[in-house]
């Protein structure tokens, strides 16, 4: 345990060097984390504890690691969604905590791995609220509203779905008329959790094809979590593998994704293919000595 504690550090200290030097060339960051310590009420101990990590602006940066490994609830900590225990979390070089709720709103757009909405609501409808922190206390419709709601369907390709109600959709769609809502904020940084999980390849792709468009037609900062590991080596500018809540590595997808990387987090083997696409991963089987995992959730 020693050698793997040891291995882990020197790793960290290796990424984390890394890491700043990249942070030096770039022009900013949208959301800093300093020593931030994220937890749950009643639970022993933290899953995130004492972490540090800078999200360049304008940029997509992909979360990856195995189950209970702090991603979720790391995303969590920089949405204001968990208080910290300890650290804070900077959105601008401004503590979130200090903004109200309907300012970082407009600021920060969330699509959590939970979301509901009456069966009978149509997607437009849907849509609308994300322009909800826009609107004055007795606005029913700000200016710039129906434009930002175009938009945001147009670009999660839903159009034909405008008219018809969320209890229609399959669950490909209904995704795909979330993340149009969370789009339709119009904020600076979007947050996604895990948007793929459980849909079919074709709209796997289709919500991947969303980012996409986010980091190279605008200047969202994007991070999101993700299980598939080529997708994030795909899609994403920046990966950040953690374990155990953990950062074990972090920088640009060649260097993270890797063989070793993956045996070490992921206790898998595998061959890391390169591709015009970015790396590609063919799992080969369990490794010797398996990461750790735990609740899903997290």
């Amino acid at each position: 345990m020693a050698d793997s504690d040891g291995a882990l550090d020197a790793n960290r200290e290796r990424t984390t060097a890394s890491a700043n030097d990249s942070a030096d060339s770039e022009s900013g960051t949208a959301l800093d984390a300093d020593g931030l310590v994220v937890g749950y009420p009643g639970a022993d101990e933290p899953v995130v504890n004492g972490e540090t990590l800078a999200v360049p602006a304008g940029e997509v940066t992909a979360l990856v690691g195995p189950n209970g490994s702090g991603k979720s609830t790391l995303l969590k900590g920089l949405a204001n969604r968990l208080e910290p225990d300890a650290g804070r979390v900077l959105l601008d070089g401004r503590r979130v905590e200090s903004f109200g709720s309907k300012e970082l709103a407009r600021a920060v757009g969330r699509l959590s791995q939970e979301n509901t909405a009456p069966d009978t609501i149509t997607v437009e409808a849907l849509v609308e609220r994300g322009r909800y922190p826009h609107r004055g206390f007795f606005e029913s419709q700000a200016d710039g509203d129906e434009q930002a709601v175009d938009d945001a369907i147009a670009m999660a390709g839903i159009d034909h779905l405008r008219d018809r109600e969320v209890g229609e959709l399959s669950g490909g769609q209904k995704q795909l008329a979330w993340i149009a809502m969370a789009l339709a904020q119009d904020t600076d940084v979007l947050l996604l959790d895990e948007p793929t999980t459980f849909l079919d390849p074709r709209h796997q792709l289709e919500v991947m094809d969303v980012v996409g468009t986010l980091r190279d037609e605008s200047e969202t900062t994007v991070v999101l979590v993700l299980h598939d590991i080529s997708q994030a080596a795909r899609y994403a500018d920046h990966v950040v593998a953690l374990r155990d809540g953990a950062v074990y590595a972090r920088g640009d997808p060649d260097s993270v994704v890797t063989a070793g990387v993956l045996a070490d987090v992921f206790g898998i083997d595998a061959d890391v293919l390169e591709t015009d696409h970015g790396p590609q991963v063919v799992p080969l089987g369990p490794a010797d000595e398996a990461a750790s995992g735990g609740d899903e959730s997290r």
